[in-house]
């Protein structure tokens, strides 16, 4: 049975009802805030702050206007999973609240997740990371093709697969998309680029730059044809793979130069003294101005 056959023709229905309910006479109901625990299956992982202390003097100031969703946790033991208000809930427990106002709902896991996607999809609130991890396990878990997830989210197959393709990324890359640093145009140019070192230093450049997506797609093409114009270097596979973590780790271009004895040395760039600096702290945990007055 296909992904879509599970989700059956009233997922429509169910998202609608789910994401903004009306509730039915008697419905509603109070919870302890206490018994309501996380979805499970959340691909947000970035709240703001200040977003969040926004929406909380709202409530505080006009009340809860949307009942959370929830259901009751498969394992008996009177807690409810979040299907849909995850900002609210984080809001009204910073206000100090005991209880709230829910709808009681039995949802699958595999809706559950879909529930959790579409909602935070219609609000613009995941990184392009969050989404693409979530089409993911949709794929994975629960078998969707990107034609089943395009369907299912309201969104064209290819750029479901673009997404996707996000995920491929270096460490290093991935935290400048999740962080709003680099676009997804920007991410998807670089994923030309064979050597991760090199593509964390391409998207560095942008960022400081101020590439656009086109110069950013010429400059990773470049580097992908010299790349291949050098033919293929011999490098042991475990030095290889040492310098792309501490590559993440610091977020620039490290080498590791092997001598003979066991002995090498670790030769890490830096691009400018503000780079300099950040690539001070992260080593030494201690700040440049800390060290030399």
């Amino acid at each position: 049975m296909s992904g879509r056959d599970r989700l059956g023709k009233g997922l429509g229905a169910l998202l609608g009802e789910y994401l903004e309910p009306e509730p039915r006479s008697g419905e509603v109901q109070r919870l302890s805030v206490n018994v309501i625990v996380p979805n499970p299956v959340q691909p947000r992982r970035v709240f703001k702050e200040g977003e969040l202390e926004e929406l909380a003097v709202s409530i505080r100031d006009n009340g809860l206007l949307q009942p959370l969703v929830v259901r009751p946790a498969p394992a008996a033991t009177g807690s409810y999973e979040l299907i849909v208000g995850e900002r609210r809930l984080r809001a009204v427990r910073s206000l100090g609240w005991a209880d709230v106002a829910v709808i009681v709902r039995d949802v699958s896991d595999e809706t559950l997740l879909v529930l959790a996607l579409v909602e935070n999809l219609q609000r613009e609130a995941l990184n392009p990371l969050e989404e693409a991890e979530g089409y993911a396990l949709l794929s994975e878990k629960y078998g969707l093709s990107q034609s089943d997830i395009a369907k299912v989210v309201g969104k064209d197959r290819s750029t479901v697969a673009n997404l996707l393709r996000l995920l491929k990324l270096p460490p290093s890359i991935r935290k400048f998309v999740e962080d709003g640093s680099l676009s997804m145009g920007h991410a998807r140019a670089l994923l030309s680029v064979g050597d991760p070192v090199r593509a964390a230093e391409l998207a560095r450049m942008a960022m400081k730059e101020g590439w656009s997506v086109r110069e950013t797609e010429k400059r990773a093409h470049r580097a992908g044809n010299k790349g291949r114009s050098k033919g293929a270097v011999t490098v042991d596979p475990l030095i290889r793979e040492l310098e792309v973590a501490l590559c993440d780790s610091l977020m620039t271009r490290v080498s590791i130069k092997r001598k003979r004895g066991a002995k090498g040395s670790i030769e890490i760039q830096y691009y400018g003294a503000e780079d300099f600096e950040r690539v001070f702290a992260l080593i030494t945990g201690r700040e440049v101005s800390d060290v030399v007055e």
